[in-house]
């Protein structure tokens, strides 16, 4: 009789340590990862933008306005890519993407990543590790859609006001691509949405987008992928 108290008594204090365990324990967050970007910009600010998939965690189109925390750093890397076309990323420290909502109620402010020359999952060399980034600005912040949907335009945002600005397009479509283009224009040029016909999954042409800023000189492609976008 004794020895099957004791027993009783064991698994109720399991149960009531299961159960203290499951009250205790963080809800599960589905965006949090590591959240690789691009890494692009110039003289005028350097930039950031996730490289979204149509999944979670990553279903979300982010682009943020950065600054490294390390000022001779930052200069420097400003200097490096402004006019280059050469693909550099972020791999951050694992984060909650949804922390980069505007209605979020834990905003993210900073985070540590390496800074990688070359994509940081296909081959890159890590140039700096650890460094500190400061988000100044959230640029856009949109879910993915979940379901298939087409799109007969593509649309691209306009970043930056100096003479070498930037193009990344908003992922509107299932399936879709990423694209990040860099190009020079004159002073005080407008930087308003870009629109053109897209054709299914085909990178839009420098041409294309040149007609639609005016004769502005493109520099090229900085990213394109729509391998994780299907």
């Amino acid at each position: 009789m004794n020895a099957r108290r004791i027993v009783l008594r064991g698994a109720g204090a399991a149960a009531l340590l299961a159960c203290i365990g499951r009250i205790g324990a963080s809800p599960v967050k589905p965006h949090h990862g590591q959240h690789g970007m691009a890494l692009f910009g110039g003289a005028d600010g350097l930039y950031a933008s996730h490289l979204p998939m149509m999944h979670a965690p990553h279903d979300r189109q982010v682009i943020l306005q950065i600054r490294l925390a390390d000022k001779a750093l930052d200069a420097a890397l400003r200097r490096r890519l402004d006019g280059k076309t050469a693909l550099w990323t972020i791999a951050p420290e694992n984060f909650d993407l949804d922390r980069l909502a505007p209605d979020s109620d834990d905003p993210l402010r900073a985070f540590n990543a390496d800074l990688v020359e070359g994509h940081f999952e296909r081959g890159g060399t890590t140039r700096h590790k650890g460094t500190s980034i400061t988000v100044d600005k959230v640029l856009l912040f949109r879910p993915l859609l979940p379901r298939f949907a087409v799109s007969g335009t593509a649309r691209y945002l306009q970043l930056g006001s100096g003479a070498t600005r930037f193009l990344v397009k908003q992922i509107d479509s299932r399936p879709d691509f990423d694209h990040i283009v860099a190009f020079r224009t004159r002073p005080g040029a407008p930087n308003d949405t870009v629109e053109v016909p897209k054709k299914a999954l085909e990178e839009t042409t420098a041409a294309a987008l040149a007609r639609q800023l005016g004769g502005a000189r493109i520099l090229g492609t900085i990213y394109f992928d729509k391998a994780d976008l299907t």
